[in-house]
């Protein structure tokens, strides 16, 4: 059997001070890992990030070029639209004029069949 042997206040505290620094040197071995490990996992995110912010901005980019492209289209039909408004516009004006002509002609030949009609009597 082993024999006793008294432990004094600072036998008590170099184990306490040996025991927090091994714990220390574990701590600072797992840390000094960790932080590789960190590291990479920190570049990755920000090489997610910076290529989600490219997609966003292409996103964007692709968005207002088809704005502009429908305000273009938008700009072609109403302008054809207004084109083939006047062209309506033109061609009921013409008809307009000639009804008016053919009204005066046929009032020309009322007036004439008219006149000979009293001219008969």
């Amino acid at each position: 059997m082993a024999t006793f042997k008294p432990h004094n206040f600072g036998d008590r505290l170099n184990t306490a001070a040996s025991a927090k620094k091994a714990a220390l040197e574990k701590f600072e071995a797992k840390t000094a890992a960790l932080a590789a490990v960190s590291a990479e996992k920190q570049a990755e995110r920000a090489a997610l990030v910076a290529a989600r912010e490219a997609r966003a901005a292409e996103r964007e980019l692709t968005k207002q070029a088809q704005m502009v492209q429908d305000a273009q289209a938008k700009a072609e039909r109403l302008a054809a639209e207004a084109e083939a408004k006047l062209a309506e516009a033109a061609r009921l004006a013409a008809e307009a004029e000639q009804e008016a002509v053919l009204e005066i002609e046929r009032k020309a030949a009322r007036d004439a069949r008219y006149a000979a009609r009293k001219a008969r009597k």
